[in-house]
């Protein structure tokens, strides 16, 4: 919000529209004041103006008292007048506010009041936005911007903890404009002018801290800040309007304060909050949940002081406390002594302060470029020559169905059992939910971000989601281990390691890479496949990185305090790099790569449902793989792989899902894209 203190020099226009309401009654009144001189000789009445008033309430002649709310007598305030003229109010008349003044008798003798009225002075936010009403129907507000500044900040202290009763006196409120604003001597100087940063290191900080908190002033003076302001006249350091704001104070208790208060350290402190940000405590408070650290948390509020201070909360030698203020208490473990090697601002980018993340980074960064620069280039060109190639007529050779017994016309070939397309939907799922879960606290600055993890229940819903899907993604991956590693032991006289059904990488698969890449620019003839393209094996084998990476980084971080009783800290800072930027490469490569070669491909376009039914009609087996058509059919075995069609409800109900996923798997992908763009 703006910073306060920038009040419109606007006493011309407020004369002018009160004058006019008190000039009739003004005459009459020292009409009546000459006339009661007339009748008491020796009583010298002044007039109803500022120097009438000034003969009174100069502060230098006797003090006057009146009855207080309390009953107890309450000194009035001296005016100076040299300091009111020279105040943005100082063409103002004192009746101006004081509004309910009648007369200005003898000294030594009370005013007398207007019928019903009383002599509490006019409100200052009603005065400004009266004038400010104005100024609009005139078409008068353009010219005058600093009222309409007035105008927004009383708006803002309406609403603020300032504004709200005391606890001792309901009838008072916490502070007013005139306790930090004196109305006869305000002067602030427009921010952005030449002296408004010196006023702003003066008098900000005696202003709130004598006024009302003088422990915090004494706290603030010996802090970072303080003595930077101080000593130094720094302005640039914080005084307390520029975390607590001048005029929209709330309560340092409630979650938006606690969140405005960090998000205003960032305002000086930019690359030690950027770099907040991207740990698990600065992605939470992005989305505006409060519970996890903030910068106060660990630097603390008004007491700052330097890292390298002894006495400094983040000190090596008390940061270890400082953690366990929170790991530790409600719940969650005691801080293990490594965490004190963590690097909450950790930064990528430099490899002289942070050696381990930054060979992190360029280790996964390598594997991005060298992933998808691959993959995409083979998916454009891919598209290319088939696209040419249907336009040109030109399509993978098929079976001659008439040629085929009629009992086999009716046949598909079966590729995947109950029990592997079951994983795969499990997989699908799961995958999808820890995608849902997890990427709104990796781009938590998207417009999208705050609204998802609302939908999820917040942080702490959405983490045991996140969690769960977990553990039901690596329980498919261990139980297909399992169940492979048993086939093979079954088949284990058969089984050939680098035979044509299994899915081992081999030399036929390099040949077929170079051979499918020939095809692309014209260079050869589509090679033919066997049960189990290269494509299809890098998808195999995939999790098996992606599983490690992601699922060990993931643990660590799960259950720090056992990470920590055997690591340094900083594994957590190469932990989390490690987790986002594979789960990234995961997701980005599933919902384009994957999605391509397996249903948006011209020769599949718009879905493959194969893997939903598991078989594939006799046509189409023949044109995918058919080096393992002939292969079974020279052997005999053809029969032996031979199902009946899936039916209708059952192919339906195929079409309806894969649809449905493909449908949740590209606006995934829209919100990972637009959370890479950004905020990168």
């Amino acid at each position: 919000m703006r910073v306060g203190w920038q009040f419109e020099k606007t006493g011309h226009h407020m004369r002018a529209a009160w004058r006019a309401r008190h000039k009739a009654a003004s005459a009459w009144i020292a009409r009546a004041a000459l006339a009661l001189g007339l009748l008491m000789p020796g009583v010298a009445v002044a007039a109803l103006d500022n120097a009438g008033c000034l003969a009174c309430h100069d502060g230098k002649s006797a003090k006057i008292e009146v009855a207080g709310t309390d009953g107890k007598p309450r000194v009035l305030r001296g005016m100076a007048a040299e300091r009111y003229a020279a105040a943005v109010h100082g063409k103002m008349a004192c009746v101006d506010c004081h509004t309910g003044i009648s007369d200005n008798p003898a000294a030594g003798r009370g005013h007398q009041l207007e019928t019903g009225r009383s002599a509490r002075s006019a409100e200052c936010a009603d005065c400004h936005q009266k004038l400010w009403s104005g100024a609009q129907q005139n078409n008068t507000a353009a010219s005058k911007p600093r009222l309409g500044v007035v105008v927004e900040n009383a708006q803002a202290y309406k609403g603020s903890f300032h504004a709200r009763p005391t606890k001792d006196d309901k009838s008072k409120v916490n502070a007013t404009c005139d306790g930090c604003h004196d109305t006869h001597t305000f002067d602030v100087p427009a921010k952005g002018s030449a002296g408004f940063d010196a006023w702003r290191i003066a008098s900000v900080p005696a202003m709130c801290g004598k006024s009302c908190h003088d422990e915090a002033l004494e706290q603030y003076a010996e802090s970072v800040h303080g003595k930077e302001v101080a000593a130094k006249k720094n302005v640039k350091s914080a005084v307390c309007a520029d975390c607590h704001s001048a005029h929209a104070i709330g309560n340092t208790s409630a979650s938006p304060v606690k969140l405005a208060i960090t998000a205003s350290c960032g305002g000086c402190h930019a690359d030690n909050y950027k770099s907040y940000k991207a740990t698990y405590h600065g992605q939470v408070s992005t989305l505006g949940y409060a519970y996890t650290a903030k910068c106060f948390d660990c630097h603390g509020g008004h007491d700052v002081l330097a890292a390298k201070d002894p006495q400094s909360k983040v000190h090596v030698d008390n940061r270890l406390e400082t953690c366990r203020s929170c790991h530790g208490k409600k719940g969650v473990s005691e801080a293990p002594a490594s965490f004190v090697s963590f690097q909450p601002h950790g930064r990528t980018d430099d490899f002289a302060r942070y050696p381990q993340m930054w060979i992190g980074y360029q280790m996964m960064v390598g594997l991005l470029l060298g992933t998808f620069g691959f993959f995409w280039l083979h998916t454009a060109l891919w598209f290319y020559r088939e696209y040419q190639d249907r336009r040109h007529g030109r399509s993978a050779p098929q079976v001659a169905l008439a040629a085929l017994p009629v009992e086999l016309q009716r046949k598909q070939v079966r590729r995947f059992s109950g029990i592997w397309r079951l994983a795969h939907i499990t997989f699908a799922l799961s995958l999808m939910l820890l995608t849902l879960t997890g990427m709104p606290l990796f781009y938590p600055d998207a417009a999208w971000a705050p609204w998802v993890m609302k939908a999820l229940g917040g942080p702490k819903v959405a983490g045991v989601i996140h969690r769960v899907n977990a553990v039901i993604f690596a329980g498919v991956f261990f139980w297909h281990l399992a169940y492979m590693g048993l086939n093979v032991w079954r088949n284990r006289k058969t089984f050939r390691w680098f035979g044509p059904d299994s899915l081992i990488p081999n030399w036929q698969d390099l040949k077929d890479i170079v051979a499918m890449f020939k095809w692309f620019v014209g260079k050869g003839a589509r090679p033919v496949f066997d049960r189990w393209t290269y494509w299809e094996k890098f998808d195999y084998w995939a999790p098996f990185w992606g599983v490690t990476i992601i699922g060990v980084s993931g643990l660590m971080m799960w259950l720090p305090t056992v990470t920590g009783a055997f690591l340094p800290g900083w594994v957590f800072n190469v932990a989390a790099i490690f987790h986002g930027e594979e789960a990234f490469l995961a997701v980005v490569f599933l919902f384009t790569v994957h999605f391509f070669n397996n249903h948006f491909r011209p020769d599949k376009f718009p879905l493959e449902i194969v893997m939903f039914t598991g078989s594939m009609s006799l046509e189409h087996f023949r044109r995918e793989h058919p080096l393992h058509y002939q292969r079974l059919q020279q052997a005999g075995e053809l029969q032996r792989h031979l199902v009946d069609a899936p039916s209708p409800p059952m192919t339906l109900f195929s079409k309806v899902l894969g649809f449905t996923l493909i449908a949740v798997g590209l606006i995934l992908l829209f919100g990972v894209a637009v959370g890479f763009f950004s905020t990168n």
